[in-house]
């Protein structure tokens, strides 16, 4: 039976922890051997969307197993700009390749893959909704900055509304314990109520909300900041009155706790002065390095093949 990366939904905490763990042993495994896990083997990258960090990671952690990755960064270059649907090109492209990873601005559509595909399939994006690969590495890069996920204060600045990275992290976040959630944005990019679970379904969980980035800073052991996205917005007059909400530089970091750190998904526009990047508390460039790891841990997991 084939296994795909849709959802963390999907994911039990015993599923989470074996990527995590699978991904700490990739790190002690030489390159030379890596090379011999998946030779022969193709990813077909589809992304409908713009990206750096995901399509290029996903591209040398198969090359750094041994495979090959081939596909498209942009959907007007295929015969989608003709009209081609989704399910027509992914029953093509499937006849390609031994995996697929698909990034779409639409809410569901890997959803819609996974059903019709053969092969396995990764979520690399959907529209507002969730970027699993992304949170198992958020996920990694946490474990090893505190040497564990419970027991922490994280809280998440910017656009909570639209971001699929902190909607991801969330729900697999909230699989853990005792953890508290302060929740950083304006009002009209709050988090969507339907991700915040009832007490009775997470007992030591808390969510609190609040529009204070320096008390957050104070307070908590980790500051997830995001990036408003102007792609998401429907009136362009609302991106603009909160685009520039939140910006955090090293002045502000002054005082800070010394075990606080700070991650974001990336791509940043001035939500993080470069200021920041020479603290200490700056942990966005490690979460870059472990994506290539996890990712790895991820191919190796949905083809079946010891690392």
């Amino acid at each position: 039976m084939k296994r795909d990366l849709i959802s963390l939904d999907d994911l039990s905490l015993e599923d989470i922890r074996g990527y995590l763990d699978l991904a700490t042993h990739l790190e002690t495994v030489p390159d030379e051997r890596k090379l011999t896990r998946l030779p022969g083997a193709i990813m077909m990258t589809m992304f409908y969307e713009p990206s750096t960090r995901t399509r290029l990671s996903f591209e040398a952690a198969m090359c750094r197993l041994g495979g090959r990755a081939i596909g498209f960064a942009a959907a007007d270059a295929t015969s989608v700009a003709k009209g081609e649907s989704l399910v027509d090109t992914v029953r093509t492209v499937e006849n390609y390749a031994d995996i697929l990873v698909i990034r779409h601005p639409k809410e569901g559509t890997a959803r819609v893959a996974g059903e019709i595909s053969l092969l396995p399939v990764i979520n690399a994006g959907d529209g507002a909704n969730q970027h699993p690969s992304q949170t198992l590495l958020d996920l990694y890069t946490i474990q090893r900055l505190f040497g564990r996920i419970g027991n922490l204060k994280i809280a998440f600045v910017g656009d909570l509304k639209y971001s699929r990275t902190v909607h991801s992290l969330i729900r697999a976040l909230i699989k853990f314990s005792h953890l508290d959630f302060v929740l950083v944005s304006p009002e009209s990019l709050r988090l969507p109520t339907y991700l915040v679970p009832p007490p009775e379904q997470c007992m030591d969980v808390t969510f609190r909300e609040t529009q204070s980035l320096e008390e957050a800073i104070q307070s908590c052991d980790l500051v997830y900041m995001t990036r408003v996205q102007r792609e998401r917005f429907p009136d362009s007059l609302e991106f603009e009155r909160v685009k520039d909400a939140y910006c955090l530089d090293a002045d502000i970091l002054q005082g800070a706790p010394s075990h606080l750190r700070i991650m974001h998904p990336l791509p940043r526009v001035n939500e993080i002065a470069y200021s920041v990047d020479r603290t200490t508390y700056a942990s966005y460039f490690t979460q870059v390095r472990n994506g290539l790891i996890m990712r790895q841990a991820i191919l190796l997991t949905l083809l079946g093949v010891a690392p």
